[in-house]
């Protein structure tokens, strides 16, 4: 009887008047911050943060939660669009959706796009209610050396997935960007490293100067300077269509999602990782590989449905043990704990009816992205049809400003230039974007883990060997590596051969 007093408590708060206002502006709100380039959900979370001050507990959080899920799905149509992720959850979503914009498919990757992100969503939110406590002791179990090995993982996957048939390329780019997270102050000693005197590295190098130089700057100087600008046309779809591309791709939603949401209940791997994994599981399932890279669309379901399934993955280890699984979910704890909530083990007992709350506000909160999110795309959706010198420029102006409002600093508009040179000469050499970024993500994850490891045991690598999971892990990175040599397609090729005979 508490259960159900607790959930029409939530209902009755979301649906009054000012309930419903407060989920129809926040997750609009939310889906403008993940659509530019440069403010993301973590910004968006801590901005309304401040606003929602004066608010009640159940409304400020209502309104957290939605501009979470808003910023998250809208971060699709500029990876859709532009080749621009508007965060850094989309950027495997840009893999298959921007090759289908050029074929004038945007339309249609948008609807699918934001139907999965609905699905994925709500997935998360089950397991939300139901399985909070299996998966949190799950994620628990992994020690420091295992979460190193994990970074690794989400590194090299990602090198494979984005290479194009150079998987090499891919790590030497994953790779570079996690000697670049070394820059700044180490996490257990605080010592400097690679600052050469500059107070403005001492903090590291942000995340968004480099996603904006790596990401937007190839496009926007490709657009301008190529001879011949490339109309991009969009073609009518119908819902239809679109509703059963999403009915073909249940399983691959479905597996996404839980994907998706064990990943966001890990601390300190994130919406990005998820949609990386979830978008590798299904390539590897296809039975087309090789359209995937040129615009399958089932990429966009698995990339999206796995990116949003993480926030609720990120929420679980917030609510059960007051840690955060992503950068916007420890904004979420601070703000929490502002509004006079105390997420962790003593949660249902102090505050029982808190998880009702969430789960029903994220529920009512998915439903309005999807609606807001197609009405957006009717209007965003008509970037194609402008000519790129024209829309460029203005995209430059948002990459700049969206690089100066994280921290007000200048010096970060001075490191999106670098980073914008930087991503202009890997694109011309054919290295991918991606692997650098999600190597500057995980870069800080991995090396403190890595050191917290080696001193807990000595420096005795030995750890590496003790445990199922490490040696799990092992493995499943050297057969990563080992599957895209030419030694093991050779044997592939003849085992298959084989079979014909």
């Amino acid at each position: 009887m508490d259960v159900l007093a607790y959930i029409a408590e939530a209902f009755s708060i979301a649906l009054s008047p000012m309930g419903i206002l407060a989920l129809i502006l926040s997750v609009f709100v939310g889906l403008l911050f993940g659509m530019l380039p440069g403010l993301t959900s973590t910004m968006a979370v801590a901005l309304l943060t401040g606003l929602t001050y004066n608010f009640s507990g159940p409304l400020a959080i209502l309104s957290l939660l939605a501009i979470y899920i808003g910023a998250i799905s809208g971060g699709n149509q500029s990876a859709i669009l532009l080749n621009i992720p508007g965060t850094p959850a989309s950027a495997a979503t840009a893999m298959e959706g921007h090759p289908l914009a050029k074929k004038g498919k945007a339309g249609l990757a948008i609807f699918v796009a934001t139907g999965s992100s609905f699905f994925g969503t709500l997935i998360s939110i089950i397991c939300v209610a139901f399985f909070t406590p299996i998966l949190t002791k799950f994620a628990l179990k992994f020690m420091s050396h295992e979460m190193f090995l994990l970074a690794v993982f989400g590194i090299v996957i990602c090198g494979n997935l984005t290479s194009n048939g150079d998987p090499l390329k891919g790590w030497i780019s994953g790779f570079i960007g996690l000697l670049m997270s070394q820059v700044g102050l180490e996490t257990i000693y605080s010592y400097k490293r690679f600052t050469f005197g500059n107070m403005n590295l001492s903090a590291g190098i942000s995340l968004l100067p480099v996603m904006i130089g790596i990401f937007g700057f190839p496009e926007v100087i490709r657009a301008i300077s190529s001879k011949k600008t490339e109309m991009v046309t969009n073609s009518k779809y119908s819902i239809k269509e679109g509703l059963s591309i999403l009915g073909r791709n249940w399983f691959n939603i479905l597996r996404s999602g839980l994907l998706g949401m064990s990943m966001g209940a890990i601390p300190g791997v994130g919406e990005d990782t998820g949609g990386w994994i979830s978008y590798w599981a299904e390539k590897k399932r296809s039975k087309t590989p090789e359209l995937w890279g040129k615009g399958c669309i089932d990429g966009v379901c698995s990339a999206e449905a796995g990116n949003n399934a993480a926030i609720g993955g990120a929420i679980i280890p917030v609510l059960s043990l007051a840690i955060p699984g992503s950068t916007s979910a420890a904004v979420l704890l601070a703000a929490f704990w502002m509004h006079g909530y105390r997420p962790g083990p003593m949660l249902m007992s102090d505050t029982p009816e808190f998880l009702y709350y969430v789960i029903i506000f994220m529920s009512l909160a998915s439903c309005i992205m999807w609606v807001l999110a197609m009405g957006i795309s009717k209007f965003s959706v008509k970037v194609l049809s402008v000519d790129a010198k024209i829309l460029m420029p203005i995209v430059f102006i948002c990459c700049v400003i969206g690089s100066f409002v994280v921290s007000n600093r200048l010096f970060d508009i001075k490191l999106m230039f670098v980073f914008g040179l930087l991503g202009i000469a890997m694109s011309y050499m054919h290295f991918p974007g991606a692997p650098f970024l999600l190597g500057i993500i995980l870069g800080n994850t991995a090396d403190e883990n890595l050191r917290r490891a080696l001193i807990l045991h000595d420096g005795n690598l030995g750890i590496f060997f003790t445990r199922p999971i490490s040696i799990f892990f092992m493995l499943l990175i050297a057969y990563l590596i080992i599957s895209q040599t030419k030694v093991y397609s050779n044997l592939m090729n003849r085992r298959r051969l084989a079979k014909k005979k």
